[in-house]
């Protein structure tokens, strides 16, 4: 057979054709932005609003209910370009105008005109890239941490400060002076430990002349037994802590101090955060698994819990719910929970993405009617008794199917487990579980996702919740919300470097609060020379010029009144949460108050506060004047209100009267004379000696008081000293109520 004959094009109609063909991918590649933009959060595969699907070449040739959108023959009378002109498309939603800018407006117009030509197999995808009301898998946050060098022209030995320097000389400003040492380790002690510091250990600090006694104080308060109560109590927050169930019945959760105490014992240990993380998600599948790796496994079952719901087909799926909110807020920092019914409105994290998440937990102990304390066959042959933990009733389940809209009722297709595909790099089906295990694997392979150390989220987020309470703030300022509604970081060169130096340092969270806190950054004063003028363009403190005034939290502040009247009992750690007294008031309109609160003896209710049953429908009104966490949702930042009735609950408290009579039965054992009882009031509550200004009005008050005092009964010296120490109590009180004692400069 003879040969075709070859056909050869002259070169110049070859590089003609390939011009043309790279403008059109070029032009093509615009429009595509555009919609992904503009367009598909409504029109696509899944939504296809008004039956208009703009993924793909078949689904914009195949119109919508409307019909066509690009006319042939008369392209300027596309519907598509109508739409777009008279400014219908895209929809006004806030935070957007409604007409597209001219320049798209114009790229559209000469797409269409050209033939509106569709690169063969290219499929838009809506979560490509960030749009103007949501984000693209190109957001901040999904992208990988890389290590920024430190800003050169700063002399700084401490790199925090080298980068807070750099943003500060931008402007021209200054960071404000350090604060004296009284504040330092006023500071500090609350910082690391949440307790107030004593006046002789203020005194020795401010006497050491040692160029590193500022360092070993960090030291000593960083080795302190009570740096895991204090930091524990942030986690507790983050994991939604409680020790009973809510609902209407609010049962307590038997041995949920258990993991309470593991959290502050983890912390004091320094446990890597990325073992800390695998042991609360799975410490039943690890290869070392044991008890006490059980116990962590209560964070799965911390959430409120009924045992009576209306529909325990749905509750079933609403516990599924929790599950994914609190692993998504605690670690990762998104609201992976908003994609149960739909994609997510803001974030890349398709609907698909939750239900592989959910399916992790979706063998484990969820039955409304479950009281297992522990999932499987049979616990007590693990060794695993008294324990609030979980592990899956097997290795072979179900298959988990994406709900229509959210709804049990309208199951769609099983869903293949597997991590979440949001940055695609570390996107992976989960692997069977091995023939020798017990459980389907899922959580352990879920923990390994979230600590991979490509995983930009965990780090960034962990430094960044280290940050916020050092400073109040975080560098992103919604530290559990990453995504696209959060705030952007202010100093996202110094998160990225925070989060690679806790990676490159095993994940050990000791070593960046002695970074944080012995920065430059840190130890500013509270008060700038210049605060008017920086205050005028920066009043948020967002370039971090000076340190910020804080008023105490609610457990800080209780073990603070206790510290002061002596009789806090610092002992005693771990165990059962105390029950403390609750005012009768608080306890009106229950309807069995007689047997809803029994207090725990006066004794057991000197421990620190970290150690505070909570009762999630019997909150104490102390705790919740001052801003005491929301048990039933994780909390990342609580609320912090100045409002007028937190004065009034120290003025009126019952518990801040009794520490007031006892700190002034302390100060009084231990002095002969009103001068030597100020001193020491002064002492032992602000942690210095009053001036004399304040000595001679306190000496004043005590006279007024005393004489102002009817005593009329009892013999007179007995009269004469109940008199003295009322006085000696007022004074007490009054010092207990100052904004001193409350707050940290």
């Amino acid at each position: 057979m003879p040969s075709m004959p070859s056909l050869t094009l002259p070169t110049g109609l070859v590089v003609s054709l390939l011009a043309t063909a790279v403008h059109a991918d070029q032009t093509f590649d615009r429009v595509g932005e555009i919609f992904v933009q503009r367009c598909l959060e409504c029109h696509n595969a899944t939504e296809r609003s008004g039956g208009l699907d703009l993924t793909d070449r078949d689904g914009l040739h195949a119109g919508g209910n409307s019909g066509p959108v690009i006319d042939p023959a008369d392209p300027d009378e596309s519907e598509l370009l109508r739409r777009v002109r008279e400014g219908e498309m895209p929809p006004r939603k806030q935070g957007r105008s409604r007409a597209l800018p001219p320049a798209e407006v114009a790229a559209l117009t000469a797409w269409v005109r050209a033939g509106a030509d569709w690169p063969d197999g290219r499929v838009l995808d809506p979560f490509e890239r960030t749009s103007e009301t949501r984000a693209g898998r190109d957001w901040w946050s999904l992208q990988p941490i890389t290590r920024p060098p430190i800003p050169a022209a700063s002399s700084a030995d401490n790199p925090i400060d080298a980068f807070i320097r750099a943003a500060l000389a931008e402007r021209g400003w200054e960071p404000a002076p350090e604060a004296d040492r009284r504040t330092l380790i006023r500071r500090l002690s609350f910082d690391l430990t949440g307790l107030p510091p004593s006046f002789e250990e203020v005194e020795a600090f401010v006497a050491d002349t040692r160029p590193d006694a500022y360092e070993r104080l960090v030291d000593r308060l960083l080795a302190s037994p009570h740096y895991g109560e204090r930091w524990g109590r942030y986690w507790l927050d983050l994991v939604r802590y409680a020790d009973t169930s809510g609902y209407e019945r609010d049962q307590d959760k038997p041995f949920a101090w258990k993991y309470r105490d593991w959290v502050i014992a983890a912390l004091n240990a320094d446990m890597p955060y990325d073992r800390f993380i695998t042991v609360q998600l799975a410490g039943d599948e690890l290869a070392d698994a044991s008890a006490e790796t059980v116990v962590a496994t209560g964070f799965l079952r911390l959430g409120t819990w009924n045992d009576e719901p209306n529909d325990p087909q749905e509750y079933k799926y609403d516990r599924l719910e929790d599950l994914v909110h609190v692993t998504g807020t605690a670690f990762l920092g998104l609201t992976i929970k908003c994609a149960r019914c739909h994609d997510h409105k803001f974030d890349p994290i398709p609907q698909i993405d939750y239900y592989r998440v959910a399916s992790a937990f979706w063998a484990g102990p969820i039955e409304p009617g479950d009281r297992a304390l522990l999932g499987g066959p049979d616990p007590a042959t693990l060794g695993y008794t008294d324990i609030l933990g979980w592990t899956d009733r097997g290795r072979e389940i179900p298959p988990l199917h994406l709900l229509q809209k959210g709804e049990p009722n309208r199951p769609g297709p099983a869903v293949e487990p597997a991590t979440p595909s949001f940055m695609p790099a570390l996107h992976r089906p989960f692997a069977p579980p091995p023939p020798q295990a017990r459980t389907t694997t899922r959580r352990r392979q879920l923990a390994a996702w979230i600590t991979d150390p490509a995983n930009p989220l965990t780090a960034r987020v962990a430094v960044n919740r280290l940050w916020l309470h050092h400073f109040g703030q975080g560098l992103v300022r919604t530290p559990d919300n990453f995504g696209f509604t959060g705030e952007r970081p202010t100093h996202a060169e110094l998160l990225d470097w925070l989060a690679a130096e806790f990676q490159d340092r095993g994940w050990q969270t000791k070593p960046l609060h002695r970074l944080i806190v012995t920065s430059k950054t840190y130890r500013q004063a509270s008060i700038h020379p210049q605060q008017q003028r920086y205050a005028a363009s920066d009043a948020d403190n967002r370039l971090w010029w000076r340190a910020e005034r804080r008023r105490l939290d609610a457990e800080a502040l209780r073990d603070a009144l206790l510290a002061a009247s002596g009789r806090l009992d610092r002992s005693r750690i771990g165990g059962p949460g105390f029950l403390p007294d609750i005012p009768p008031d608080a306890l009106e309109g229950l309807s069995t108050k007689e047997k809803a609160w029994t207090p725990s003896p006066p004794a057991d209710q000197l421990r620190r506060s970290v150690y505070l049953f909570t009762k999630r429908s019997l909150l104490p009104p102390i705790m919740t004047t001052f801003d005491f966490t929301d048990t039933t949702q994780p909390c990342a930042r609580r609320d912090v209100t100045l409002v007028p009735t937190q004065s009034l609950a120290l003025l009126n408290n019952p518990l801040v009267h009794e520490q007031s009579r006892a700190l002034a039965e302390r100060v009084a054992a231990q002095t002969n004379s009103p001068a030597e009882a100020v001193r020491l009031a002064w002492r032992l509550v602000l942690g210095r000696d009053p001036s004399g200004s304040e000595q001679t009005l306190a000496l004043e008050h005590l006279t007024a008081t005393v004489s102002q005092r009817d005593m009329t009964s009892g013999e007179a010296s007995h009269a004469d000293d109940d008199r003295t120490l009322g006085a000696l109590a007022s004074l007490c009180h009054v010092l207990l109520n100052t904004n001193e004692f409350l707050f940290v400069d």
